[in-house]
């Protein structure tokens, strides 16, 4: 008896992952196209992971960088050269390449990271988010420039005059999607 249910616990595993590899294999479990919604599964590992990640590996000290004018204006900078594209500028408009993104990027401008700490900004931008369109910068940009950009999003809701005005004139280096293109917040 012992040995039949064992053998049934067994039989039922394999034949649950042979279904699975062969959903996985067909393209019947996971979409590969950037525009289809993902599945519950994928939206719950993917989260979960990124998150116990982050709690691991990202730096827990203060941004080294001083908060100045100056830095804050080599951030905007920053992020306009390398951010802007896909994050927006403050005007919160998506760029064409932000609406085609899977997962779409957040818009910055409107939905900011001050309430982010600087070391889980700071290992975003370095390390990028594996199947979500956010690159690594750790091969293009200096830990320095990092921290720099991760200051500016830091303080992007409370910037003194100088780097207000900076941020605010800031323009998108590509085109802008029309309105009719632009996802609701919570559309898939």
């Amino acid at each position: 008896m012992l040995k039949g249910v064992i053998t049934g616990v067994i039989a039922t595993i394999a034949i649950l992952l042979l279904g699975a590899y062969i959903g996985i294999t067909q393209g019947l479990l996971i979409p590969a196209n950037a525009d289809a919604p993902p599945p519950a599964l994928e939206r719950w590992a993917a989260g979960h992971s990124l998150h116990a990640t982050l709690r691991r590996e990202a730096p827990k000290e203060a941004n080294p960088i001083a908060l100045t004018d100056a830095n804050l204006l080599a951030g905007i900078k920053l992020y306009g050269e390398n951010c802007s594209m896909c994050h927006g500028v403050a005007n919160a408009a998506p760029s064409t390449i932000a609406i085609g993104l899977y997962q779409h990027a957040p818009q910055l401008g409107k939905y900011g990271v001050e309430d982010d700490p600087s070391g889980v900004t700071y290992w975003k931008i370095k390390h990028g988010i594996r199947l979500t369109g956010m690159p690594a910068y750790t091969a293009s940009l200096s830990d320095t420039q990092i921290w720099t950009i991760a200051l500016f999003l830091k303080h992007m809701d409370s910037l003194p005059p100088v780097p207000e005005r900076a941020w605010k004139v800031l323009t998108n280096p590509v085109a802008i999607a029309p309105p009719s293109a632009i996802p609701r917040r919570g559309d898939k």
